[in-house]
């Protein structure tokens, strides 16, 4: 795997690491040397808005601007808008959002494939004047059953002999609107005994009384996405289409196209693997299925693998562009693991997030000899891997929280925590010692703890020397505020939902995805904790102020993701 650096690529012309597998490059290599396109490169990222970018479309992002700004290329955004009945005008701006987000910037270069409809339209009836395309009046049914298999040769259609003032007469009264939907589609007349299905007179227009986003009722006819993307790379000059894997067996008639019209610009179209994550899908079909069900609260919400989803969870731009970067580009599919991605925001957090004590289920301890009122400040460092961080003052008071799984009435053996009659250290502030436990006389709930603490021991440090082994956080109960906390999971139980035919992918929804936590008790300088702002909770895991649903002086935090890095242990064995 090559490393690069390019600069000019992301927003505010700041510096984004690029890294990508040589395949691509390698061709690129090879055109730049015979001047294929004049040694100039220029990509595109051609969403359909029809749905939110997820993460697969941040490895194709990353993809293409990279491969671009690493050539001194250029990089459009081109919305390939030819289907009206799916899509909308909010996708459009959240696909803007998105690759802004992630650092990208299209500059001027922003185009819709309805941008060129009358180009499209003057090349179907070239098409048809040079006897290449015809109209054809076969039900879909009927067209897909003329096709033909794998293993036997397709039938040509009854229409497919029409003359060229007959289509031409037939295609024009498509487009003024005399037919009915359905009724007739316009036809590439290619080889019906092509070995590749896809060169199989297939469909270039059909006729679809919708409501266009961006051009409204002005065509009752649409060009299909084969036909329509060839093109629209040509006319923007695009030199290399880079596509997922499932778009190889289209690359013949992507190139018929361009060959057939003898364009100026006969873009090369070039296939690579589509991003797979484990525990997570990726079809935009069965994402929507999600938000519209209610199985989610909406595209952003951060179970979702859709970039805004992410965003919302806690991931940065930089987390995810490294991550796409580490999985590079291969030619075959495969699964990546949600652990890599984990790994990643881990990674940055670590380094840039403030270190926090939040108890998210608190248990009350009450420290007996500690005098009543007495308020102390312990100055913390806000995070250890910053030398530049620097440091807080936290107050301390008779009356704290600490986390309930943080005590227990018997404890197992090499059992650290509090315990009675055992030692605790309080993080930077005194060691205590469990005395008793009170406790609701009707349920056997533990309601508070009594405990002692060691006045020598300020800092954590025992006078005496005596070792300590168990560290606990604690929030000073006179101070705390509460908060609302969001733990976020896995939103499947299987790691490859949806792959089994016999299993509805709803079934595999894990039911424990989210756990919403009240009155958890937090530090009291974590009330003015703004939208953006990401924070460790000691022991606890990474979390972020929830985007949405967070009021000035009452932040929800969503956890991004727990401390515990799986992807670490496996990349050192």
């Amino acid at each position: 795997m090559e490393e690069h650096n390019t600069k000019g690529l992301g927003n505010n012309d700041e510096e984004i690491e690029v890294r990508y597998s040589n395949f691509i490059q390698d061709i690129i290599n090879d055109d730049m040397q015979t001047q294929k396109y004049g040694g100039s490169v220029h990509t595109r990222f051609p969403p359909e808005p029809n749905g939110y970018l997820h993460i697969g479309h941040a490895k194709s992002i990353c993809l293409n601007f990279g491969i671009a700004a690493q050539n001194k290329g250029l990089c459009n955004l081109r919305f390939d808008d030819t289907n009206p009945t799916k899509e909308e005008d909010e996708y459009v701006e959240s696909i803007k959002t998105d690759v802004k987000w992630l650092g990208f910037d299209w500059e001027d270069r922003l185009y819709y494939a309805s941008d060129y409809f009358e180009y499209l339209y003057q090349c179907a009836v070239k098409l048809i004047e040079m006897g290449k395309a015809y109209v054809c009046e076969l039900s879909a049914d009927q067209i897909r059953e003329y096709r033909g298999t794998l293993k036997e040769p397709g039938k040509e259609s009854p229409y497919r002999n029409r003359t060229v003032e007959e289509n031409l007469d037939l295609f024009k009264r498509m487009r003024d609107g005399e037919f009915e939907d359905g009724s007739k589609v316009l036809r590439a007349k290619i080889d019906m005994t092509s070995p590749n299905l896809n060169m199989r007179d297939p469909v270039i227009y059909r006729i679809m009384r919708a409501t266009h986003h961006k051009t409204g009722d002005k065509w009752c006819i649409y060009p299909m996405y084969d036909y329509a993307h060839p093109l629209s790379d040509s006319k923007e000059g695009i030199t290399h289409s880079i596509c997922t894997l499932e778009f190889e067996d289209h690359r013949p008639l992507y190139n018929w196209v361009l060959e057939t019209l003898d364009v100026e610009c006969k873009s090369s179209q070039i296939e690579f693997a589509r991003l797979n994550l484990s525990y997570t899908v990726m079809s935009k079909r069965k994402l929507l299925q999600l938000v519209k069900e209610g199985h989610v609260r909406d595209w952003d919400d951060p179970r979702m693998p859709t970039i805004s989803g992410l965003r919302r969870r806690g991931y940065t731009p930089e987390s995810i562009r490294d991550f796409c970067a580490r999985i590079g580009v291969a030619k075959s599919n495969s699964v990546v693991d949600l652990a890599l991605l984990e790994h990643c925001i881990r990674e940055e957090l670590n380094l840039k997030a403030t270190r926090v004590m939040a108890v998210l289920r608190p248990l009350k301890v009450v420290i007996d000899n500690y005098e009543d009122g007495l308020v102390e400040e312990f100055e913390v460092p806000n995070n250890p891997e910053d030398p530049e961080a620097g440091t807080r003052k936290v107050p301390f008071s008779k009356v704290i929280y600490i986390e309930q799984d943080d005590f227990c009435e018997n404890p197992p053996k090499k059992y650290f925590r509090l315990a009675p009659g055992q030692e605790v250290r309080l993080k930077s502030a005194y060691i205590v010692k469990c005395e008793n436990v009170v406790k609701d006389e009707k349920t056997g709930e533990i309601l508070e703890v009594h405990c002692s603490y060691d006045p020598g021991s300020r800092g954590g440090s025992a006078p005496d020397g005596r070792k300590v082994k168990g560290t606990i956080h604690w929030v000073s109960a006179d101070h705390a505020i509460d908060a609302e906390v969001r733990l976020y999971d896995n939103l499947f139980n299987d790691p490859n939902p949806g792959t089994d035919e016999n299993i509805d992918f709803l079934d595999q929804i894990n039911p424990n995805s989210l756990e919403v936590l009240q009155n958890c008790k937090m530090e009291p300088d974590l009330k003015n904790a703004k939208v953006g702002d990401k924070f460790q909770f000691l022991r606890l895991g990474y979390f972020c102020v929830d985007s949405e649903d967070s009021k000035p002086g009452a932040p929800i935090f969503n956890r991004t993701v727990s401390l515990k890095d799986s992807w670490a242990k496996i990349s050192n064995k």
